[in-house]
């Protein structure tokens, strides 16, 4: 008997850029094809008004309701991607999973990132204890990328045997051919010791200022360190800005949106890569720079895996102190990382 056709839309963000949970769609997309099934990607991230891409754009509010609806009457499973920080995210995962329930079909979500969120768990935003209800409560299933995040979603009354912890991981992360660098980049990697990479958004959850005023601090201690910055520059000039006040612009490389290839190879070049979020579930790129055995040093937020080296978050004196203590036994380090287990 011939296998039946599955038709799935996903509503997430998607590349570019290429990060967060966009990627994981990416790769999902790619293998869903690759089996024969239908894999539409609705965009209400920041790419979502490009065309003739891999995507569907969405050019508005109502052009979004009216795309949602078509393909559900074409039958396609709705899937969407969401996390705890984003009140125009609740409104659009409520709009998507209404049009389903009143198509007849219940939809599937992924709630991503970590435990700890601006509007999640429940104490943190309890006046969003209905919408979260109602979220968790009409989905056929519920995805989410660790243990901790199940059991607060468990807390909101909802059936743990439909909750599923997926790590955001698999072997398509890690299938990518090594790029030719930049040549500046090359320079770096050459004559330069340690290379920090580092991936940033030039949003507040990313404690950037904190990172900034620690690497100076480090640079000046050891002048021959160079910062490389990962991620779309967009938003980044106060952040440059801070790295001129403090003397050391001239020491970081902003490399931009690289492609997964290049983001890659420029990780397996680095010494370590310095991870700043507090609000991170458990970070493809993380178990990517593991798995490449680099060194991963990031703020502890109770779900780092293991081999990540950790410095207290906010703690300007402990992120310096780690990237020392880390970089100063980076070959013991390096010999006793163990690469994370892949799906």
């Amino acid at each position: 008997m011939d296998k039946q056709q599955v038709k799935v839309l996903h509503i997430t963000s998607y590349p570019p850029p290429r990060a967060g949970w966009g990627m994981r769609v990416y790769f999902l997309k790619q293998d869903m094809e690759k089996n024969g099934d239908i894999c539409d990607v609705l965009n209400i991230g920041k790419g979502r008004f490009l065309t003739d891409r891999d995507f569907v754009p969405v050019l508005g509010s109502l052009d979004y309701v009216k795309k949602v609806l078509r393909f559900r009457l074409k039958g396609y499973l709705i899937h969407h991607h969401l996390n705890g920080d984003s009140p125009k995210g609740f409104i659009l995962t409520l709009l998507s999973l209404t049009i389903s329930l009143l198509t007849f079909k219940r939809p599937i979500i992924t709630f991503h990132a970590g435990p700890v969120q601006l509007y999640f768990p429940q104490h943190k935003a309890p006046l969003l204890t209905p919408v979260y209800k109602y979220i968790f409560s009409v989905s056929r299933y519920i995805i989410c990328n660790s243990e901790a995040v199940k059991k607060i979603i468990v807390g909101y009354g909802i059936n743990p045997d439909k909750i599923h912890p997926i790590q955001a991981f698999s072997k398509q992360y890690m299938e990518y051919e090594k790029q030719e660098l930049a040549p500046e980049l090359e320079n770096i990697f050459k004559n330069h010791f340690p290379v920090i990479a580092c991936y940033a958004a030039y949003r507040p959850e990313f404690f950037l200022e904190d990172m900034v005023k620690a690497y100076a601090r480090y640079h000046k201690k050891y002048p021959d360190s160079r910062l490389v910055m990962l991620g779309q520059t967009m938003g980044s000039e106060a952040i440059k800005q801070q790295l001129e006040e403090e003397g050391v612009l001239d020491s970081v490389y902003f490399a931009g949106d690289l492609d997964h290839d290049a983001f890659l190879t420029l990780l397996h070049h680095a010494t370590i890569y310095l991870r700043t979020p507090f609000k991170d579930g458990v970070s493809s790129s993380v178990l990517e720079s593991l798995t490449l055995n680099t060194p991963v040093v990031a703020c502890e937020n109770g779900t780092r895996p293991e081999g990540v080296i950790t410095y207290e978050n906010q703690n300007i004196d402990d992120m310096v102190a780690t990237l020392e203590d880390t970089i100063y036994r980076i070959d013991e380090i390096k010999a006793n990382l163990k690469a994370p287990p892949i799906p």
